[in-house]
């Protein structure tokens, strides 16, 4: 059975309401029984002390003294008696009330000179009584004593006036809280249903939504959790939306890319086999051949290294490894791809300048971006810096090419992002995995790369390696 939520908050508030006042009712009226049965207690005692301390200092004659105090009990509903030993009644007076009928248990209590104090004592008097009955020592001898009885009637009165206040302020209290746990509810319900009709939003695919937050309570935090959540898969769906424009983009390079080097392989392999190319040619076909593979292959490899660094099968062996050497390595192998576009290699590095990495990927993260500058950069210099700063070794590879635009700056690191479409047959990076690999690479050493560059004016590759 489906309750809805506004009815379980609205109930469970009554109820604690109810169960509060009812508690609160029954300890209240116990407390103000107990205070007026105890006041009317406290005054038949003082009654009877005043009646023995009067008889016993024989001021005026016994009968006397019990005729002034009949006169005046009797007019405040107050019965009493004064008793010998023998429970021998000695009023002068006729006695209206019930007979003297004590249990042996009260007989004894008395008679050792304790008071006995009773209320409601329906069976002995067919009413309902306070009754007190005090013992009279004659130097600590029982001699006698002094029962006096009051109905509570009057007393049941007040108590029945003052329930009868409490009821009406327990209806009034349970109105108000009525009223209160009524808008309260409704405001958290409000509130929920907000929160459900914006996430049904969402899962519709809408991630602009916004609901009302705040700190005051659980559901405000909740709020402001659902906002960063929608901030969050908006984020992400934009970044699907770039990154399947990439995919796209990344498959019809591949596409062309491909087709180029297997039409060309293709070509060749067909003239060679029918004996259609020149023998002076054929040389320079199978070299081409080759040119072609080398590019297929290294488009292959670069996409096997990008899903083994991001599924973290790669295992890295670091060493102490001198900069210089590196460097010096990096300017050979690429010496002559430089050569091609006028462009020449420097390398600054600081005495005894040492870095603590692994050997293959820190030559596979320096090649990389020095091709990059390399492929951007005509009748420039490229430039490979390296120094120590504190726990740290630097690396700089700087070039004096066409820079990148600012706002391009972090996009160069998306795995299929070219900065420049319209280069679709460089020799190396093609497909704009090269900077997606070093910064996969670099951050496997828990080093840092950045990107200083400016349209026009070339661009600094900056690489941060903690050293030990």
């Amino acid at each position: 059975m489906k309750v809805k939520y506004i009815y379980q908050q609205f109930l469970s508030h009554i109820s604690i309401i109810i169960v509060a006042f009812l508690i609160l009712s029954l300890v209240f009226t116990k407390y103000v029984e107990t205070l007026v049965y105890k006041n009317k207690t406290e005054e038949l005692v003082s009654y009877g002390e005043n009646i023995l301390r009067d008889l016993d200092r024989g001021v005026e004659l016994p009968d006397q003294v019990i005729n002034q105090y009949a006169r005046v009990l009797f007019g405040r509903d107050i019965q009493f008696s004064v008793f010998d030993e023998n429970i021998q009644l000695l009023n002068p007076i006729k006695w209206r009330g019930p007979a003297i009928e004590l249990t042996e248990k009260e007989w004894s209590q008395l008679t050792n000179g304790k008071p006995i104090v009773k209320n409601y004592d329906l069976e002995r008097y067919n009413r309902a009584v306070t009754l007190v009955v005090l013992p009279y020592l004659d130097r600590g001898r029982f001699v006698g004593g002094i029962l006096l009885t009051s109905p509570i009637s009057g007393t049941r009165e007040t108590i029945a006036e003052i329930n009868k206040y409490l009821f009406y302020t327990m209806l009034i209290g349970l109105f108000v809280s009525f009223l209160l746990s009524w808008i309260l509810s409704r405001i958290h319900v409000n509130r929920i249903k907000k929160l459900q009709e914006a996430t049904s939003t969402v899962s519709a695919g809408d991630y602009t939504v916004k609901v009302p937050s705040s700190d005051f309570d659980e559901i405000g935090e909740l709020a402001k959790d659902f906002n960063s959540m929608v901030d969050k898969l908006n984020e992400s769906k934009s970044e699907i939306v770039n990154l399947e424009n990439r995919r796209r983009q990344f498959m019809s390079d591949v596409s062309h890319e491909l087709r180029t080097p297997l039409t060309t392989i293709s070509g060749i392999v067909e003239g060679l086999r029918n004996d259609m190319i020149p023998e002076a040619e054929k040389e320079r076909g199978i070299n081409l051949v080759s040119q072609e593979t080398k590019r297929l292959i290294r488009l292959v490899n670069e996409n096997l290294d990008y899903d083994k660094i991001r599924s973290n099968q790669v295992q890295l062996h670091l060493e102490d490894i001198e900069l210089v050497e590196v460097f010096e390595i990096i300017q050979e192998q690429l010496e002559l791809q430089a050569g091609e576009r006028n462009n020449q290699i420097r390398i600054e590095v600081e005495d005894s300048a040492k870095v603590h990495a692994d050997y293959d990927r820190l030559v596979q993260i320096l090649i990389n971006i020095t091709k990059n500058s390399i492929q951007f950069t005509e009748n420039g210099m490229i430039t490979l810096r390296g120094r120590k700063r504190e726990q740290m070794t630097v690396m700089e590879i700087e070039d004096t090419g066409i820079g990148i635009d600012p706002a391009e700056i972090e996009k160069i690191w998306h795995r299929f992002y070219k900065a420049d479409l319209s280069r679709t047959s460089n020799p190396f990076g093609e497909f704009g995995l090269g900077l997606s690999i070093v910064k996969q690479l670099v951050q496997m050493h828990k080093g840092k790369i950045k990107v200083e560059s400016e349209h026009g004016k070339g661009t600094k590759f900056v690489i941060e390696l903690p050293f030990r």
